[in-house]
């Protein structure tokens, strides 16, 4: 499956278009992507 996600982080941190992220909830994972825009 595809989505598109926007997102707004609660802590700053360093990220750039091509790294992978892991949605995690309850301690499972719930969704993996990859970033592949930055707006600021």
């Amino acid at each position: 499956d595809n989505t598109t996600l926007e997102c707004e982080l609660i802590h700053d941190m360093a990220v750039e278009p091509g790294m992978r992220f892991t949605i995690r909830e309850g301690g499972k994972t719930v969704g993996t992507g990859v970033i592949v825009e930055i707006h600021e």
